[in-house]
């Protein structure tokens, strides 16, 4: 792997794909890469892998291979690399979808040394022909994007990646691996680095916590709709997820919340097409407050405004916990999750198991078990959603969880903790925390027996406490890491460094009792402790909202393109009340302020007297860099027609900062008419395609715009020119 040295990092980082800085890990990523390191990138959803591939294979000698599971992400990701530049042959695919004539010229621009992206699907990977062909290309290096899917302790298990490691030996050039995926548990990072044969990468894993949402478990009682109303209600017009195991009861509680005066609707995959559509659209319009939902609502839906999320029943593990509630306050915004949880929902997940194969029901078993210890423990739910995930949190209390907010009594847990260690050295390391618990507690059972374990010095020592008891203090002495889950073993328990030291030179250690659900005499109002992350005037910020309605549907417009929700938050912290201060409000510039402020100046002032609201003495002016003079010359040029492209070659910009030099200017308020580019270089089809998209949208977003229009139909610049169009002729 040969690395050019005619342009840096940052060079090629700017002028291949428009970006200034790196992001996060990016950078330290890329040298790993660079310098013929093996690498495994962990990285959520958003947080920029593919660049940590891309950018390399830009800078090494022959061509990147890029194992992907999705024809449909290929293809999005070689369309939009070929955006960067003007090399067709820069990237292509290889997979079932191509024709031969396809596959030659794809093989062809190989040969010639054109390509330094190749995306191939598993099943490709392993074919004959197209391995032979692959020995005689020079290779840089191999990216196997959605890394989780080889192991099957992953949410996505697929066994053809198992077999990508035999054939790159088989390919036999001797070059660096980069594996990457956005959720993956120690076990499944093991799993990955033992099937890739990459023991020696370095391993660059991005943080999972989201500070900003709340946490929170209730029991789930004959009452558990009438709860869910309730709370539903208290947040009247904030947009929220319902989830529900069976698309059965999901058709149930949509209807039971519209009996009761929630605008819901439901959502799973056995609804008609156009009626899952249309009440998707409903709810990004906010013509509902509220969706119903199976697990089938997930990926289309990145609405950055709902404000909670509701689980009617428990998911069948932790990993689909996090991706469910992770929907919840994406603009980091108020976002609280709130699941309500019965040890009878585990029995029915469990009865769904029985037909499949045994290896099968073990893993999903072991996965379920996690689920109820994170429902049952009294420990900060950040602290237990993080360790899962092999991250520590530094925080004793996050105040984002009912545990740190209503902590339960804790008391001196140091013989307790000793107990569970010395039981587990006692069998010699080789159990599961169930059969430690089985132990101490005294259960004579069949394997028991077998094991000659019912005569250990520890068996029935801590009969006095029940077997919640003994749970409890197994998963706090693994969250202390005392005690560790053996990797290769998935679930025995093993004793760390720190647990040896602990066993010579026992200390105090501090233990809460797990929440009994089953009890309900400690349970509290729901919601009760979920914090808001705004200092905004609720009142004022749901009245604004109310307004934002009502001029959106006179003018048959999304409630976006009035105004977003940061700059109605903005004015309910601020109070402007003159069109000078509207002006210093987030997101509000010169053309918004004259077409909608009066209403909303109006309804402040009205607020302001009627509250006696004393207000900010000076309103924060915001700073913004003087760049009058590009802008006079960009509105200049558009006025003459002038080609865009020529625009920014006289200015030093790429398209891509150019453009976003215009969707500054078109958000002040200014009209620019670009029609006769557009006219030029999108067609009709996709423009009207475009336009009326933006015309029912709920954001703005180019990226939710290229999830729902098709990455493989439409490019970001064609969504970004029509967006312009659609801002300046609409909200100006």
């Amino acid at each position: 792997m040969i690395v050019k040295e005619a342009l840096s990092m940052k060079e090629v980082l700017k002028d291949v794909f428009g970006f200034d800085n790196f992001k996060g890990n990016q950078e330290i990523i890329i040298k790993h890469l660079l310098s013929r390191k093996d690498t495994f990138v962990i990285m959520p959803t958003g947080g920029g892998k593919s660049l940590c591939y891309q950018l390399p294979a830009m800078m090494c000698e022959g061509t990147a291979i890029i194992v992907s599971p999705l024809i449909a992400l290929m293809k999005n990701q070689v369309d939009n690399l070929r955006n960067y530049g003007t090399d067709h042959n820069l990237a292509h695919f290889m997979n079932s979808s191509l024709s031969k004539s396809e596959m030659k010229e794809v093989r062809q621009d190989l040969v010639e040394g054109y390509t330094k992206l190749l995306y191939v699907a598993p099943e490709s990977l392993t074919k004959e022909d197209n391995v032979e062909f692959l020995r005689n290309i020079n290779i840089s290096f191999y990216a196997i994007d959605e890394a989780h899917c080889i192991s099957e302790w992953g949410h996505d298990f697929r066994p053809e990646y198992r077999r990508i490691r035999p054939i790159i030996e088989t390919i036999g050039q001797d070059v660096p691996v980069i594996a990457l995926t956005a959720t993956a548990t120690p076990k499944v990072q093991q799993d990955i680095i033992k099937n890739l044969e990459i023991p020696q990468s370095t391993i660059f894993k991005s943080s999972f916590d989201r500070p900003n949402l709340y946490y929170e478990i209730r029991p789930k009682t004959e009452n558990v709709a009438k709860d869910v109303i309730k709370y539903i209600k208290a947040n009247l017009g904030k947009s929220g997820i319902v989830y529900c195991m069976s698309r059965k009861k999901v058709e149930e509680m949509a209807e039971t919340l519209v009996v009761n005066g929630i605008k819901a609707l439901p959502y799973h995959a056995g609804l008609e097409s156009n009626t899952r559509k249309s009440n998707q659209d409903r709810f990004l319009m906010e013509d509902v407050d509220v969706i119903v939902a199976t697990i089938a609502f997930g990926m289309g839906i990145d609405k950055p405004d709902i404000r909670y999320v509701i689980h009617y029943d428990m998911p069948k593990s932790l990993e689909s916990y996090y991706q469910e509630t992770g929907r919840c306050g994406r603009d980091d915004g108020e976002g609280n999750c709130i699941a309500f949880y019965s040890y009878d929902d585990i029995l029915k997940l469990e009865k769904f198991m029985k037909d499949k194969p045994v290896a099968e029901q073990e893993i999903a078993k072991e996965l379920l078990q996690e689920t109820v210890a994170y429902a049952e423990s009294a420990v900060c739910r950040h602290k237990l959603l993080l360790h899962y995930f092999g991250e520590e949190f530094p925080k004793e209390n996050c105040g984002s969880c009912d545990n740190c907010l209503h902590p339960k009594a804790k008391f001196e847990g140091k013989d307790y903790i000793k107990l569970v260690i010395e039981t587990v050295l006692a069998v010699k390391q080789q159990f599961k925390a169930k059969h430690i618990v089985n132990i101490i507690i005294g259960k004579n059972s069949t394997t028991m027996k077998s094991y000659k374990h019912n005569v250990l010095e520890e068996f029935g020592k801590g009969a006095d406490e029940d077997e919640r008891f003994w749970n409890a203090a197994v998963r706090q002495a693994l969250i202390s890491q005392l005690l560790v889950k053996d990797i290769e073993n998935y679930g025995i328990l093993k004793i760390s460094k720190e647990g040896h030291k602990f066993l010579k030179k026992p200390y105090s250690i501090m233990l809460t009792h797990d929440r009994d659900y089953d009890n309900l005499e400690e349970e509290e109002d729901i919601m009760e402790g979920a914090h808001k992350t705004s200092t905004a005037d609720k009142n004022l910020f749901a009245m604004l909202k109310d307004l934002r309605k009502e001029i959106s549907r006179k003018e048959n417009l999304p409630p976006f393109v009035i105004f977003q929700d940061p700059s109605l938050e903005d004015m309910a912290i601020q109070y402007p009340i003159t069109s000078e201060e509207l002006l210093q409000i987030t997101g509000v510039g010169t053309g918004k302020a004259h077409k909608y402020g009066d209403p909303f100046l109006k309804l402040i002032q009205q607020y302001v007297e009627e509250n006696d609201i004393i207000r900010p003495n000076d309103m924060v002016v915001k700073s913004v860099v003087n760049k009058s003079g590009l802008k006079v010359y960009i509105i200049h040029n558009i006025d003459r027609k002038l080609a865009l492209e020529d625009i920014a070659t006289a200015k030093n910009l790429t398209i891509s900062e150019l453009l976003t030099e215009i969707e500054r200017i078109v958000a002040s308020g200014t009209k620019l008419d670009i029609k006769y580019y557009i006219d030029e270089y999108v067609d009709e089809y996709h423009q009207d395609e475009i336009y009326e998209y933006f015309r029912e949208a709920d954001s703005d977003s180019v990226e939710e715009a290229l999830v729902e229009l098709g990455e493989d139909e439409f490019t970001e610049e064609e969504i970004r020119l029509m967006r312009i169009k659609f801002m300046s002729e609409v909200g100006n």
